[in-house]
């Protein structure tokens, strides 16, 4: 796992960079994206790229982490809709080449196979952009999830839901309580795991990510176990982190051209 702690600001840039140089190099990949506030920033300078700087996505496909169970189609939180105004409608994705899971389905259990092997057809993730909950979890594989888990349904918690109240107007009565979520496994199998995370509320998370036990109690740090993990965090989030000046240091002494 690589852990570079920088500025605020820079976080977006780096992980931008990182799909950049992927697309550039291989403009059919297969990109991850996640919603909430961590990648919006990631977002704005991808478009930047974009219409400044030629990067194309015309190719490529992605794939969202999760998805509200329940929530109307036309709902501007629902995650489609999220990922369609932040990103999918701003760049030239073609039409269709951008997926998520289905949580108005009739049979939520299929449509969670039927993502699983949409995925798989596709080649698999070759970046995955991911955030943290103050609680450790991914995508919405809250604590006490399977680490091998695979795209299911989930209850969210009381915790996830208060987090996630201030998108629905801090009324927590509209935050939907179930949600369908691909697994810690399905997470895994990605290339490249690419994790942002901002400020003194997730520092306790990033601590047990970076250097707490594996654990089903803080679902990111299945992260430990991946080949290539990249963890960006600000001086905030890292304030809890006991090797914080070793991983400052590598990261200043680390080639340019090896990026992330």
């Amino acid at each position: 796992m690589e852990v570079v702690i920088a500025p605020a600001d820079q976080l977006a840039v780096l992980a931008a960079e990182a799909i950049d140089r992927l697309l550039r190099a291989k403009p059919t990949s297969v990109i991850g994206l996640a919603t909430g506030s961590s990648p919006l920033k990631v977002y704005d300078e991808l478009v930047r790229r974009h219409t400044e700087e030629g990067l194309s996505f015309a190719q490529a496909k992605a794939f969202m982490l999760d998805e509200y169970v329940g929530i109307a189609e036309d709902h501007p939180e629902r995650y489609r809709n999220v990922i369609e105004k932040e990103i999918v409608s701003r760049v030239d994705f073609a039409p269709d080449a951008v997926q998520g899971p289905d949580g108005n389905a009739e049979d939520l259990v299929a449509a969670c196979a039927d993502y699983e092997r949409k995925i798989v057809d596709a080649g698999g993730v070759d970046l995955q952009i991911l955030g943290i909950g103050t609680d450790g979890h991914i995508a919405f594989n809250e604590p006490g999830s399977s680490l091998a888990s695979r795209t299911r349904i989930k209850t969210l918690t009381a915790q996830t839901r208060e987090d996630n109240a201030r998108f629905f107007g801090d009324d927590l009565a509209q935050v939907p309580q179930h949600c369908l979520t691909q697994g810690l496994a399905t997470i895994m199998s990605a290339k490249h795991l690419v994790l942002l995370a901002s400020g003194k509320g997730k520092a306790e998370a990033v601590h047990q990510l970076v250097e707490g036990p594996v654990s089903a109690m803080w679902p990111a740090t299945v992260m430990q176990m991946h080949p290539h993990a990249t963890v960006l965090v600000d001086d905030a989030a890292a304030s809890r982190l006991q090797l914080g000046d070793y991983y400052r240091q590598t990261f200043l002494s680390k080639p340019e051209w090896q990026g992330l």
